[in-house]
Order: structure tokens, then C-alpha cells, then sequence
């Protein structure tokens, strides 16, 4: 127990903390690219993606870890993945997202973050399992890409750092826009951990890196995958609610310390406040962490168990559920987002934040 305690919350420690700098979250990923016309936090992920993919199989490789056999659900992956970004757009961000901005303050998250493990639970274990198990049930021999192709991962490994690659350095060509930073009380270590705005690149790198010592740390601890935020959540409510040990694996310890490391970097920043949304706004949360619960756990993963790990190992069902949950969240860009801008610039009144 020991072990798990001290390996997940550092993991989830040096990951929340990154990720609350570098304001990495993949629903922002997704969604930037349709309604700001903004693609770098969506090259970063690539970028997270191709990182822990090198680092992954090198690992496997060497016999250090030990690869697990994802199965292809497709249509859990494709309903799943849609339900999933519906969800995540309505809960204001995707699972870390959402736990890392629960470390912030923002009550709103904390909200989407109940209703995401209660979904869970729900589904992997309560009154909505047989919906799962009938959605989940259809199932595809094949489970890597490259196993159905066959050919060796280095080559989809290869081909996709490649592409990555050259995707990186022609925006990096580009003229670069002007990112703000805040008002600089200190100097050295202390300016570059908290004032100066990461670069999305450079927090991706990290980001990547952190994935990939996840597994060793993870298995270490006889849990054999790497980052995981769905079931983990599920776990910390039903530990909660019966009290039993069991459902405290190193993942769950995982998703604490992202809320504390981001809660860490959020007070060092400047950047923690207690924030209260509005009726409206909670309610999309409650329903969007709902929807994500549910949508993940027929997916067999959310933006990080499918979105980056599973790709990362070119499964099936990573990548088919990842263009999904894209999907899924320009569908509610549109009509959430884009649509209500536009009702209310006709003369409907914004909603307000209200801070407490």
C-alpha cells in the first residue's frame, strides 16, 4: 500500500502540476481548433502522443514493462467516444482538465467531477452496467494497427514522430503570437515555475515524459498500464461511499495528486480562487460529468486512457474512440458554444461567474 500511496500521488503530483501550468487539457485541444481557429494546444497533444509512444516502446522493448492487449470495442468506441465529447464540453474540460481545475477552485469542476465518477460508477458497476455490457460486448480480433497491417510498432512509431515532427517545425515557422505573462515578483527557479507562461510545446514534452514513467511506477505496483483517469475516479467514490481498501490501487492516488499538485502550482501562481458559476453553468457541469462518465467507461477510456495512452500503443480502440470524442466535441462546440454566443449577441444576456 505503501508503494501505491507514495508512486501515484508523485506521478499525479508532477502531472497536475504541469498540467495547471501549461494549461494543457484536450477538450481546449479539440475545441480551439473550430471556434478560435487555434490548432498549437491540439499539435501539443500530438506532440504528448508521439513522446510517450517512443518512450513506451522502448520500455517494452528493453523488458522493463509489460504491454497490456487493449480489446476493440467499436461500438462502445464510437458511441462512447461521441457520448464522451459531448460531455466534456459541457463540463467546461476533460477529465484531468477537470481535476486539475478542481485544484484550482472552481467549484463548477468539482461539480463536473462528481457527476464523472458517479457516471462511472454507474456504469462500470451500477444500474447502467447492463447498457454497458450490451454496448460493450461487440468486440474486433484485431487489437493493435499495426498487427493488422503487419508490420513492427517502430514503423507507426516512426512514421508518426516523423509527421509530428514536421507538423512542429513548420508551425514553428510561423510568426508567433505574443503570449502574456504575469507581473514578475520574483527571479530564477521560482519566476520560470510560476510567472512565465510555459509554452503548450514545451508542456506537452513534459507531459509525455511523465506518461511514460507512469507505467513503470504504475507496475511496480502490479497495476500493468500507464495513466488512467475513468475507473480510478470510480474507484475513489466507491472507496468513499463502502469504505473498502480494495478500490485504492495506485491510480487512484494518481488523480488526488493531480488535484494537489495542481492545487500546488494554482496558490504558487497567484492563480487559486474560489469561483461559483452560475445556474446554468452548473448545470451543464453536473450533465457534462454525467455524460463523460458514462461516455468513457463504454469507451474504454477517456482523453487520457484512449485519447493519449491508447494511442500512444496504436490500438484500434484508442484511435477510433479519440476521433469520436473529436466528434463529439465539435457537435457541442457548435451547438453550446458557437450558437450561444450567437443568441446572445442578439440580445440574450451572458451568463456570469460569480466569485466567493
Amino acid at each position: 500500500m505503501a508503494a501505491k500511496i507514495v508512486l501515484g500521488l508523485l506521478c499525479g503530483l508532477a502531472l497536475g502540476f504541469v498540467l495547471q501550468r501549461g494549461r494543457f487539457c484536450v477538450v481546449g485541444a479539440y475545441r480551439d481548433v473550430i471556434l478560435v481557429k487555434d490548432n498549437r494546444m491540439f499539435i501539443a497533444v500530438l506532440i504528448a502522443i508521439a513522446v510517450q509512444s517512443i518512450g513506451v516502446y522502448a520500455l517494452a522493448g528493453l523488458g522493463l514493462i509489460q504491454l497490456s492487449e487493449v480489446p476493440f470495442t467499436w461500438l462502445g468506441a464510437t458511441l462512447g467516444g461521441f457520448i464522451f465529447g459531448l460531455g466534456i464540453v459541457l463540463a467546461g474540460g476533460c477529465a484531468t482538465g477537470t481535476w486539475y481545475r478542481a485544484g484550482e477552485g472552481l467549484l463548477g469542476s468539482w461539480i463536473a467531477l462528481f457527476a464523472y465518477m458517479l457516471g462511472t460508477v454507474a456504469t462500470k458497476w451500477g444500474v447502467l452496467k447492463p447498457a454497458s455490457d450490451a454496448l460493450t460486448g461487440q468486440k474486433s480480433e484485431d487489437v493493435f494497427i499495426y498487427t493488422t497491417l503487419g508490420i513492427s510498432p517502430w514503423v507507426l512509431v516512426a512514421l508518426f514522430a516523423v509527421l509530428v515532427g514536421l507538423i512542429v517545425w513548420r508551425h514553428l515557422r510561423q510568426p508567433s503570437f505574443a503570449v502574456p505573462t504575469l507581473k514578475r515578483r520574483k527571479t530564477g527557479l521560482a519566476h520560470l515555475l510560476f510567472e512565465k507562461r510555459w509554452h503548450p510545446f514545451v508542456t506537452a514534452l513534459i507531459v509525455g515524459v511523465i506518461a511514460i514513467a507512469a507505467w513503470p511506477m504504475s507496475e511496480a505496483t502490479g497495476r500493468m498500464f500507464g495513466l488512467g483517469i475513468t475507473t480510478p475516479s470510480g474507484n475513489l467514490l466507491r472507496y468513499i461511499t463502502t469504505g473498502d481498501i480494495k478500490f485504492l490501487d495506485w491510480a487512484v492516488f494518481l488523480v488526488i495528486g493531480i488535484a494537489l499538485g495542481s492545487y500546488v502550482a494554482a496558490k504558487g501562481s497567484g492563480e487559486f480562487r474560489w469561483r461559483l458559476p452560475d445556474i446554468k453553468t452548473i448545470r451543464n457541469n453536473f450533465f457534462g460529468g454525467l455524460f463523460m462518465g458514462f461516455g468513457a467507461s463504454i469507451a474504454g477510456g477517456c482523453t487520457i486512457g484512449n485519447g493519449l495512452v491508447n494511442t500512444s500503443l496504436f490500438t484500434w480502440q484508442g484511435w477510433v474512440a479519440t476521433l469520436f470524442i473529436m466528434l463529439g466535441t465539435w457537435v457541442a462546440t457548435y451547438f453550446v458554444i458557437i450558437r450561444g454566443k450567437r443568441k446572445a449577441n442578439s440580445g440574450a444576456a451572458p451568463s456570469q461567474s460569480v466569485a466567493v
